[in-house]
């Protein structure tokens, strides 16, 4: 027992195996073998190193965004009069965040009040008082009801409500819209990244951006792909969108700006891309355009009031995207040796035309594999003498 347990040890530490290889000479697969190698050459070097950088560790982005827009618009509204506007009374939030509303067009209702006033047609028609239910309010109504059903005009009756009265009527948007002189306001984005692995920080404002220049510079994808001021109506252009129509019910528009760097030219290299994406579909007439509400309040002889605004407008959402790569050692060590694991393919492709498809496959079958029975020991040695091998070469050249 302890014997047969050495020489097995010995074995193990002492003795080698290496698999059988056979060469076949064979024109049709020796041909596929060296071209499937190719291929695989070909998608290690031109897609993994070039393409796709197998060599470079890789860096996500973090980022900060800031905005602000200039243009200034008259409107002479019925009632209203001369009013102008500003960036004060146009841009929602005021702060100038990455994601913002310019007001396009605007329905404005002034003078409300808490009182009881009847209800729109479309939100509170009625016949008698039961229709409308005390303390209750429809989905689009405008008020609490009253449980009153009263006259709103000579053809219609309406529920009575407790709420802001005057009602708000928006059927009927200003067309053209009241703002279209939007279009030319101009918008400036300030972008700020990191990259916190490489400890690298950029800006939009490249070296190349001066301050004389940033007063007189206009974006243009073409001219001026690196200025940070863009004219509102050539990102709606530029995203497949009429300003004319957008404005008068209002869209959303995606801007993107993509940062892709390869940290091992210099930094100067990393700069911004921008793209401009329309995500508004005027084709669907279900709740069509962007709006929201807010409202101004005063006091007078001891009442509240309030002007109401509902306001129409273009949503700019600013979306940041970036990565960064630099050399590594591991990566690149990784990917080649996942490389060499792919060369096997070829092996294995060959070795089934040869095993499988060939006319003399079982000949072949019989040079590849060796057979051993446990009922019989092997006690000799196995060496291909030049007769045979040069048999083997006979018969399987014999099969091209």
């Amino acid at each position: 027992m302890g014997l047969k347990l050495r020489e097995k040890a010995a074995s193990f530490f002492f003795e080698y195996d290496t698999p059988r290889m056979v060469l076949v000479k064979n024109k049709k697969v020796g041909l596929i073998f060296r071209l499937i190698q190719l291929v695989v050459l070909g998608y290690i070097i031109g897609w993994v190193f070039l393409y796709e950088k197998g060599y470079q560790s890789q860096d996500g982005i973090i980022s900060s965004v800031s905005v602000k827009l200039k243009g200034l618009t008259v409107t002479n509204i019925s009632g209203i009069g001369p009013h102008i506007w500003d960036v004060a009374d146009y841009v929602f939030p005021s702060q100038g965040d990455s994601s913002f509303v310019v007001m396009t067009n605007v329905i404005i209702t002034r003078g409300q009040k808490q009182d009881i006033c009847p209800e729109l047609p479309d939100a509170g028609q009625c016949n008698n008082d039961s229709d409308c239910i005390q303390g209750k309010y429809g989905r689009q109504g405008q008020g609490i009801m009253t449980g009153k059903c009263i006259d709103f005009n000579s053809n219609n009756k309406t529920c009575e409500i407790f709420g802001w009265c005057p009602v708000e009527e928006d059927n009927q948007i200003p067309d053209p819209p009241l703002l279209l002189e939007a279009e030319n306001f101009t918008l400036f984005i300030k972008n700020s990244i990191t990259f916190p692995t490489f400890k690298v920080s950029r800006r939009n404002l490249v070296e190349d951006i001066t301050t004389s220049y940033l007063k007189k510079c206009t974006y243009h994808k073409n001219k001026d792909p690196f200025c940070p001021v863009f004219e509102l109506g050539y990102i709606v252009k530029e995203s497949g969108q009429n300003f004319s129509a957008l404005a008068l019910k209002g869209g959303v528009v995606g801007i993107t700006i993509d940062w892709d760097c390869d940290l091992d030219w210099p930094v100067t290299y990393c700069k911004p891309v921008y793209q401009f994406h329309g995500l508004y579909n005027d084709d669907n007439n279900v709740s069509p355009g962007f709006n929201f509400r807010y409202a101004k309040y005063y006091r007078d002889n001891g009442t509240d009031y309030r002007t109401l605004y509902k306001v129409f407008g273009i949503r700019f959402d600013i979306l940041v995207n970036g990565k960064a790569g630099k050399f590594d050692i591991i990566p690149t060590m990784t990917t080649i040796g996942s490389g060499i694991g792919i060369f096997g393919v070829a092996s294995i492709v060959c070795d089934l035309l040869l095993l499988h498809f060939l006319p003399r496959r079982d000949y072949y079958k019989q040079r590849k594999f060796k057979y051993a029975e446990m009922r019989t020991p092997v006690s000799e040695k196995e060496e291909a003498s030049p007769s045979s091998m040069s048999n083997l070469q006979n018969n399987v050249m014999g099969s091209q």
